[in-house]
Order: structure tokens, then sequence, then C-alpha cells
């Protein structure tokens, strides 16, 4: 498995052998796919992270990146201050699952429903969408009536959003 260290310049993702290429990377793995010797290969559940904006705070999302790797995910970090239109497009070059959005600035309400049109504008609808981080309960509702399918607070187990996206994958 590769994993995504961070974003370099120009908006490229960068591996620990060097730059990413999504496409390549989606091609190889597609649910149901077989290889080279026929026999049926079963597809990871493929995981987008993302802090989008302006936010520079991360400890929390390479935490859960990690504990999703080690539960046997494919997880991919696209590191800090991504904007919208990165986000969606890499979730659709990649082909995940779901998306995973972090928040501590106070942004989700404004940036959230600007990811969901995005995903959905791609022809995204069947993303799990789940966030987490800084998130007053008084939004929690909005977020779930946008189409957030979960929303994590700190102090969250490990095993409950591994189990939350297990059950809807």
């Amino acid at each position: 498995m590769i994993e995504v260290s961070g974003r370099g310049f120009g908006g490229k993702l960068f591996t620990k052998q060097g730059p990413l290429n999504l496409t390549s990377l989606n091609a190889h793995w597609h649910k149901g796919s077989r290889n080279r010797k026929g026999a049926s290969v079963e597809r990871k559940i493929r995981v987008l992270l993302g802090k989008v904006g302006l936010d520079s705070h991360d400890r929390g999302i390479k935490i859960v990146a990690r504990f999703l790797r080690d539960a046997g995910m494919e997880v991919i970090y696209i590191g800090l201050r991504t904007t919208v239109k990165e986000l969606v497009s890499a979730a659709v070059q990649e082909d995940v699952d779901v998306v995973g959005l972090s928040f501590l600035a106070g942004d989700h309400m404004i940036l959230v429903p600007k990811v969901l049109t995005g995903l959905k504008a791609k022809g995204k609808n069947d993303v799990l969408v789940v966030v987490g981080g800084i998130i007053p309960k008084k939004h929690m509702p909005d977020l779930l009536a946008l189409g957030v399918a979960k929303v994590f607070l700190p102090g969250t187990p490990p095993t409950e959003i591994i189990e939350c996206i297990q059950a809807h994958v």
C-alpha cells in the first residue's frame, strides 16, 4: 500500500516513493476486480481524509488516519489547507468509499455543504461523508440534514468510527 505523506507544491500529492499518480491507483482498485491469474480480489475500504479551508490543526486527523489504516482500510490523507475543488477531485480520481473531514476553525457550516454539493455534481452520491473535530452540538442536526452520515466529536473511541464506516460501506 502506498501511504500519502502530504500535499506537495502545485497541489500534487506525494508518497514516500515520489509523486502520486491518482489515475493509475484508481485503475488498480475496483470492487470485484481480478488479479493477473484471474482470481477475485477483495477491495479495501478506501477513505479520503482532508482538512478543507485554512485550518492547520492536523493532529487529530493523523491519529484517525492511523487507526483506520490499522483496521485494514486504505487511507489517503490529502493534507492541510485543501480546497473544496481539490478534495472533490481527489475523491473522484481515487474512487473512494468514504470522505472524512476534520474541522477546528469553525468553518464547517460553510465548507461541508460545498463539499457535499461538489461530490453530487461529480456523481459521487454514494460516498459516505463523515465529519469530526470541534463541532458545536447545535450544528450536528444541520450537518446530518445536509447529508453527513455521522459527526464525531473529540474523545470518540476509534472503534466507533471504524464500526460506523464498516457498517455503511
